[in-house]
């Protein structure tokens, strides 16, 4: 089950024009957000590109803006579906 979280925050008229939009400030905090739990291990790359609503391509393009390496999240991925099939193979 997830949450939905909803942020206020007051932020200035004048930061907003034609080269820097509100939705466009919306996106990069939500982007932001989703990537700093990606970095911190607390959702999967499956679930960020999800969240994002991206490719897992685009996604890793966009760990690699973040300075997260795509590998060592895939393998903590691939860690958790080793025990899940030793655990369904009965523990061998």
């Amino acid at each position: 089950m997830a949450k939905e979280y909803v942020f206020k925050l007051k932020i200035p008229d004048e930061t907003f024009n034609r080269k820097f939009k509100e939705e466009e400030f919306t996106a990069r905090v939500r982007e932001r957000v989703v990537m700093d739990l990606l970095r911190d291990r607390k959702i999967s790359q499956g679930k960020a590109a999800e969240l994002l609503v991206i490719s897992r391509s685009e996604l890793v393009d966009l760990m690699t803006k973040y300075n997260i390496p795509a590998f060592v999240a895939a393998s903590d991925e691939l860690k958790e579906g080793l025990k899940n099939l030793k655990s369904a193979l009965g523990g061998k």
